[in-house]
């Protein structure tokens, strides 16, 4: 019975030390390099976002790039500059903290929470908010090429504005 609560606790250390690190490949050794670039040019976009400095754009992100997301199909480096200068304008005060980065293949999935100060304007509520997405990118030759982002619906629910309650007379409905 020792033994088995030596090996269970172990391997226990071992999960928890494994799920310590920030960034994540899967691939042979073979394809590790090009998933490292992926992950690296990804950080760029991450914090230009965080910086509102544009200048690394250009070496990580393709002329062909489409961005996948609510705001319609942008398309192109400049639209993606144009996007992180007004995230950058309107919510400066705008915090990341990237959770988990995984690339496989092809793909970066980045899971990360913001947190800042809304002003009640373009979606966010007035004042503090905190809300999670996966952020997922394409990549090609360690460019990204795509872009779509994936909001957690309980975070978009709690930044909703809140709808007075209905008062439903039940008592009338047919049973």
């Amino acid at each position: 019975m020792k033994k088995i609560f030596i090996s269970a606790c172990a391997g226990l250390l071992c999960l928890c030390t494994s799920c310590d690190n920030k960034a994540v490949t899967t691939a042979d050794d073979g394809n590790k390099e090009q998933l490292q670039k992926n992950l690296a040019a990804s950080d760029v976009v991450m914090k230009a976002f965080q910086t509102g400095d544009v200048s690394g754009i250009d070496s990580v992100i393709a002329d062909d790039f489409v961005d996948h997301t609510d705001r319609g199909n942008m398309k192109g480096k400049d639209s993606l500059k144009a996007m992180v200068k007004f995230v950058h304008a309107n919510y400066a005060d705008m915090k990341f903290e990237k959770v988990r980065d995984v690339a496989d293949g092809d793909y970066v999935y980045s899971w990360i929470t913001y947190s800042g100060t809304g002003d009640g304007t373009m979606g966010m509520p007035k004042g503090p908010y905190k809300f999670s997405a996966i952020e997922l990118s394409k990549f090609k030759d360690a460019k990204a090429v795509e872009h779509w982002s994936f909001m957690d619906m309980q975070d978009v629910m709690k930044m909703m504005p809140q709808q007075p309650a209905m008062n439903m007379d039940t008592s009338k409905m047919k049973k």
